[in-house]
């Protein structure tokens, strides 16, 4: 594992902490569902890319490797998809995410990817209200309402990869493919991995770490001025709000409250945001800003920081051996907005701390030392993680030393800590590609992770000519402040994006 995906496993051991999870919300002619075909395309996935189906041995904290036992033939990759495959039946999707992410952990060293299909049995809307008038309505077949659960590591992957998994897979379910000829494809896909597995490197994609440009002229130079930067941008970031906790430790339990809008308000919240020069998502950072300061902050002088995930694909050279997309290339990126609301306008407030988030986000993106910053990130985080990990494997065995005297503290610097987290995933029918698998009709969309205790992470994207928001968090980690913060969240859309 390179240091990114390392990050992301050693906390995820005991409970699973960032397994992620991508739902889907669909409706399909039954035929598309039957367990034989479903299980097929999952079969066929599973060997394009191989880290879905492999294992991870811990050797030591600076050795983790994936492990892939190749299957044998066509039959045995169907039976290995088939173990990692479950069906519920009259389970509603709320459920189906609640157990996921609350319930005992689904994923582990030896089941990295694992999907879930479900039929709630949900009523379907009238045909008129949903198909045009036509002669041809009455021949069209009926469809039921299902969902799909796709869960994966993510040390395995970002969002990305999940997003483009999830369009393959509808593309191949809902495609014009018979099951014989799923099996044919299926076939030649095991031919194509396994018929010459002895080939080195070839299974996995390489790690983020190795594809982001190695540094060759005057390298204990550029490494030093590295640093230097790294350094100095990390003593940028000043943040000193954070959601009050409650004093009593309760078991984690994560909900994920979500709004979504209609497609005409949606066009109309893009057509008010391109008219003022800013995307949906930097006006998703003034939001949470507005909505935050309406709490009425204890310390108002102080400014709310909040992190975003950085998209490091376009900056990674194309060196895999493996031409899957599923692995991890994701960085972060700081935005650092005042908590105080002056008199006046709160419109002009609102779209100036949009056009501030704009320009932080656009500086992060396009700086020249992204690179070396995501490298040397990546290697704090991975740090960090080895720290806790080592830590946490001694407290359960016993072995845990008191830790040593604290030093003399050092001059006090200003509060760094990030009030909250934003996944802002941008306009993903750009990735699904609806006309590939018209008789599939996807129209909604939940995604997130299991979390720690304590944690919070809103997501914002438009999905189905719908604008979604939602906000997952741990109910039982923070007190009444986090609710009243998303009604906030709500209203301040309202008022600036949609009155």
């Amino acid at each position: 594992m390179g240091n990114s995906e390392l990050s992301y496993y050693l906390p995820s051991r005991a409970d699973g902490v960032n397994d992620m999870y991508l739902h889907i919300g669909f409706n399909a002619p039954d035929r598309f569902l039957d367990p034989s075909r479903v299980c097929a395309v999952w079969a066929i996935l599973r060997l394009r890319h191989p880290a879905l189906a492999s294992r991870v041995h811990m050797h030591s904290y600076d050795d983790i490797r994936f492990v892939l036992t190749p299957p044998r033939c066509p039959e045995d990759a169907l039976e290995r998809a088939s173990a990692s495959l479950e069906y519920k039946h009259g389970v509603s999707k709320d459920a189906v995410i609640d157990e996921y992410l609350n319930g005992p952990r689904t994923l582990s060293n030896e089941r990295l990817s694992y999907l879930i299909v479900s039929q709630p049995h949900i009523p379907l809307p009238s045909p008129s209200s949903t198909l045009p008038e036509s002669a041809e309505d009455d021949s069209r077949p009926m469809k039921s309402h299902y969902d799909i659960l796709f869960c994966a590591m993510h040390y395995l992957g970002d969002g990305m990869a999940l997003h483009q998994f999830a369009n393959d897979f509808f593309k191949l379910l809902g495609g014009s493919h018979t099951q014989p000829q799923l099996d044919t494809l299926l076939c030649e896909e095991w031919q194509a991995c396994w018929a010459k597995a002895h080939v080195e490197g070839a299974v996995f994609a390489n790690a983020m770490e190795d594809r982001l440009g190695q540094i060759t002229a005057n390298v204990r130079f550029k490494h030093a001025v590295a640093r230097i930067d790294f350094r100095n941008d990390q003593n940028k970031l000043i943040g000193g709000q954070s959601f009050p906790r409650p004093s009593a430790k309760r078991p984690r339990h994560t909900i994920v409250p979500t709004k979504s809008y209609d497609a005409e308000t949606t066009k109309k919240v893009l057509k008010r945001c391109k008219a003022n020069s800013v995307s949906i998502s930097a006006a998703l950072f003034s939001i949470c800003n507005l909505a935050w300061a309406r709490l009425s902050p204890k310390s108002p002088e102080l400014p709310m920081m909040m992190y975003s995930a950085l998209n490091l694909r376009p900056y990674l050279e194309k060196r895999s051996l493996h031409d899957s997309y599923w692995f991890l290339a994701i960085g972060y990126f700081n935005v650092i907005l005042p908590t105080f609301v002056p008199k006046g306008s709160p419109a002009a407030t609102f779209w100036l701390r949009a056009h501030c988030a704009k320009e932080q986000s656009s500086r992060a993106v396009k700086s020249k030392m992204v690179v070396y910053r995501s490298r040397l990130m990546a290697e704090e985080r991975a740090r960090r993680a080895k720290a806790w990990g080592k830590e946490d494997d001694e407290k359960e065995n016993g072995t845990r030393v008191g830790p040593p005297p604290i030093p003399r503290s050092p001059p006090a610097k200003p509060p760094s800590g990030a009030c909250m987290g934003l996944s802002l995933l941008g306009n993903l029918d750009g990735i699904y590609q609806h006309g590939e698998f018209a008789d599939v009709g996807l129209h909604t969309l939940t995604t997130g992770s299991r979390q720690r205790q304590g944690g919070m992470l809103l997501f914002g994207y438009t999905f189905a000519g719908k604008l979604w928001i939602s906000f997952g968090y741990d109910e039982h980690g923070f007190d009444e402040t986090a609710s009243k913060f998303w009604d906030n969240v709500l209203k301040v859309t309202d008022e600036f994006l949609i009155a």
